[in-house]
């Protein structure tokens, strides 16, 4: 689930000037540094399709512009429970899967769970997908939870014992509730996809029994927070606390971060590849995401973007640095703790609003 990342120039495009109209175009919407761009330089190449590859960094943005229709793109790349909205809302495309005959390559675990956005895996097809957990600066948090022998749990930081030590040198929690309050809830022991208002209210008094210890709630400012050590942990997304990570050794500033998948679970994201119902080259679309989910393909722009891909066949090109690291591909053992979870209903909407407002509030 990308957050937040570095934009890149918002028209790239392998096409100069204006197409000619007998030239195939395939419009593509998608997270930015999300892509290796030499990738979109060989499906030309191969197929003779241009693309035209447009970037955003929030899945409001192309909600929005596929609720309000003709946004003349051919691909976009929602989060999730995103997409699971927009297939409800009939505006992605059902997929023909005779036109895609790399299905073959897909990792069953990741589709299997993918499909609880997407029944049948009908809508939309994996193209990278990562974890919810803690991101902590080692030093820092060895020092104040000393003689703690294992940091991987939920209670590092939802313990209000242990919070209280952090709380000097800084926590932020990613501002989405959803993400929030399941993740209390698995530690708990509890259904972490319960829309039970009993459980999100539960989970509020764990949130609420933290809260003077959290310096901020926000979905991306823990990045920057942390590679320059002005944090010492953060809740967030696997791929921000891993590009963390990355600042921190390209700065050499003596920041250590570590990305913790909790014992208790942790939840699973997906950004996935789909089509919008009413775009102008839907052939087009099919090839591009065909050619996206070959083998080497696939490993080329997890090698490039460093997160895990939906593709099982494409493990064997990742390079080791990818592949041997937990962070990104997490062992079976690590995998089978993940869960996915499902839409709020509006009366648990409700509740988890409330809550989370008075959360965020101190009250």
């Amino acid at each position: 689930m990308r957050i937040n990342r570095l934009l890149v120039t918002a028209g790239f495009a392998l096409v100069a000037g204006g197409a000619l109209a007998q030239e195939r175009v395939v419009n593509v919407y998608n997270w930015s540094d999300y892509i290796d761009e030499e990738v979109l330089k060989q499906f030309t190449a191969e197929t003779g399709i241009k693309v035209v590859y447009d970037v955003y960094d929030n899945n409001d943005i192309v909600e929005t512009k596929l609720l309000a229709g003709g946004s003349g793109y051919d691909i976009v790349v929602p989060t999730d429970s995103n997409m699971s909205r927009q297939i409800q809302a009939g505006v992605l495309m059902p997929l023909d899967k005779s036109k895609l005959p790399n299905l073959v390559h897909m990792w069953p675990f990741v589709m299997d769970r993918l499909a609880a956005y997407d029944p049948g895996n009908a809508h939309a097809v994996d193209y990278m997908w990562g974890t919810t957990g803690i991101g902590i600066n080692v030093d820092m948090v060895e020092q104040r939870l000393a003689g703690e022998e294992n940091l991987d749990t939920w209670a590092t930081l939802f313990d209000p014992a242990n919070a209280a030590k952090l709380a000097d040198c800084g926590i932020h929690i990613m501002d989405a509730p959803e993400d929030v309050v399941q993740s209390v809830l698995a530690w708990q022991g509890k259904n972490p996809d319960s829309k039970d208002p009993a459980d999100i209210e539960a989970a509020g008094e764990v949130l609420k029994a933290i809260r003077p210890y959290i310096q901020k709630f926000h979905s991306s400012e823990y990045i920057n927070a942390l590679a320059n050590g002005d944090i010492c942990v953060a809740m967030g997304y696997s791929g921000d606390i891993l590009q963390a990570r990355d600042r921190a050794d390209e700065a050499a500033n003596g920041v250590n971060i570590e990305y913790l998948i909790p014992r208790e679970g942790a939840l699973m994201w997906f950004d996935a590849m789909a089509i919008p119902a009413d775009a102008p080259h839907p052939d087009e679309a099919h090839e591009f995401i065909n050619f996206m989910m070959r083998p080497d393909i696939a490993a080329a722009n997890s090698n490039y973007v460093y997160y895990a891909n939906g593709n099982l066949a494409s493990q064997e090109f990742l390079n080791e640095d990818v592949i041997a690291d937990e962070a990104i591909y997490p062992s079976q053992e690590t995998l089978d703790r993940l869960f996915t979870s499902t839409t709020y209903d509006p009366r648990s909407q409700r509740v988890l609003t409330r809550m989370w407002t008075g959360v965020k509030a101190g009250q």
